[in-house]
């Protein structure tokens, strides 16, 4: 490890063979997918590559391997529990905000405050039942634009809907 701090890359290249298939295992063991024990095996020595300064020679190196290795898996979980979340929240939204209108008046006086872009993309996902997948491709866009793009559109008609009182909209129709 000392070597590799020196620049000697060789010596890189003899630790990632002798202690990949050791970090790839401990990835494996959390009941990973194949797939994602490679991800993080990848993720890890990158990492290991932009703090290697951070080693102290004369420390055993195989321990601050395996630190390294915990915290990018840690990292890994914590934001799958996020995205799950953020997904499970928009799946939860949309039920209640697209069981409201069933006249198409009705949605478009819903959707009128929002931007075109947003409109567009609720009408896709929603009215006409497109994945995720389908409008990024048809906006030519990332899936990760939509999904933010959702979310906002969202927002603004739950603060639509909050401020427009009783009168009118309710997630479960008019009221």
């Amino acid at each position: 490890m000392v070597r590799y701090q020196q620049g000697d890359f060789a010596a890189a290249t003899v630790l990632i063979r002798r202690i990949s298939p050791r970090l790839h295992r401990f990835f494996l063991a959390k009941s990973m997918s194949r797939a994602d024990a490679d991800d993080l095996l990848q993720e890890t020595w990158l990492r290991i590559h932009k703090v290697r300064h951070t080693y102290r020679s004369g420390e055993p190196a195989l321990p601050w391997f395996y630190a390294i290795a915990r915290h990018i898996r840690v990292d890994h979980y914590r934001k799958s529990i996020r995205a799950a979340a953020g997904e499970r929240e928009l799946e939860e939204m949309s039920k209640g905000v697209w069981s409201a209108p069933h006249e198409a008046g009705e949605l478009e006086a819903l959707l009128a405050p929002l931007p075109e872009g947003q409109r567009e993309v609720i009408a896709m996902l929603k009215v006409e039942g497109m994945s995720l997948e389908e409008v990024a491709r048809a906006m030519s866009s990332s899936v990760g634009s939509v999904k933010q793009k959702v979310h906002r559109a969202y927002k603004k008609l739950r603060e639509t809907i909050g401020a427009t009182g009783p009168r009118k909209w309710r997630s479960g129709g008019l009221a």
